[in-house]
């Protein structure tokens, strides 16, 4: 049991910076990955598809006996996350707890905003969660709908676009008083420099994706499921079409990862 794979699914290449954090902080561990990419972004499609495109990947990646499920998808967790964890009784981790949580470690004012997708924005689980640990905090979604496109098509490190979809998407909150931005997809790490700097660097930074490996690295020792393997780990990619832009990404971003990929169809 220990030595079973962690199973990892995306709308996209935007789980990968779960998946960077999860290699740092276990490296002895196996990573099943599934990204999307023909169905991305999820944060354009009703809760009913995400529902669906949720359930067919795990049925997908527990057909490879793993030992945890991570949905490394904001809008994916929001929709999906209660229904999966009816499906199954290995453990089914989420995005959204660990983000909410950290916010509030880390703010000073209880001032929180939530950049995510339309999807995740309009389930309003950011804002539920946040205030369900603490109902004096005030929290402010706000949907990114550029920025997945931006991402996968890999246009992001072009910075006349990057600046220009950064700056139409967050010049409502150059004034904002929330000293604390969440990164509500998993994406978003990808760009969290330059959102950053957009705001002079004077906001923290959550990073739900990191919050998670945290999380998943407690749970596994907490379970005794650590893996105790002691060969080279190859990790295995899957990515629903075409994984050409997806591997340009994954090679730049995880330059040292090790795996296989493959192209399938669902």
């Amino acid at each position: 049991m220990n030595n079973k794979a962690i199973g990892v699914m995306d709308s996209g290449v935007g789980g990968l910076t779960v998946v960077k954090e999860l290699i740092r902080q276990l490296p002895k561990e196996k990573i099943i990955y599934f990204g999307d990419s023909v169905r991305c972004p999820y944060g354009e499609r009703s809760t009913e598809e995400v529902i669906h495109f949720t359930e067919e990947i795990f049925q997908f990646l527990s057909r490879k006996d793993i030992k945890v499920f991570i949905i490394a998808c904001n809008t994916a967790t929001a929709a999906a996350i209660s229904k999966i964890r009816e499906m199954t009784d290995i453990p089914v981790i989420g995005v959204i707890m660990p983000g909410s949580r950290r916010a509030l470690q880390i703010s000073n004012n209880n001032d929180i905003v939530v950049l995510s997708t339309r999807g995740t924005k309009n389930s309003h689980k950011y804002k539920s969660t946040i205030q369900k640990i603490n109902d004096h905090a005030n929290v402010l979604e706000i949907a990114c709908p550029k920025f997945v496109p931006l991402i996968e098509s890999g246009d992001y490190k072009n910075k006349k676009n990057r600046d220009k979809v950064i700056d139409e998407t967050l010049s409502n909150l150059k004034r904002t008083s929330a000293d604390t931005v969440i990164l509500g997809c998993t994406h978003y790490p990808l760009i969290s420099n330059y959102i950053n700097e957009y705001f002079n660097n004077e906001k923290n930074i959550v990073d739900s994706g990191f919050e998670t490996a945290r999380d998943v690295s407690t749970l596994l020792e907490f379970k005794k499921l650590l893996s105790n393997r002691k060969s080279e780990v190859i990790h295995d990619i899957y990515v629903h079409g075409d994984y050409k832009q997806f591997e340009q990404i994954l090679n730049e971003w995880m330059p040292n990862f090790k795996y296989t990929i493959q192209s399938v169809e669902l």
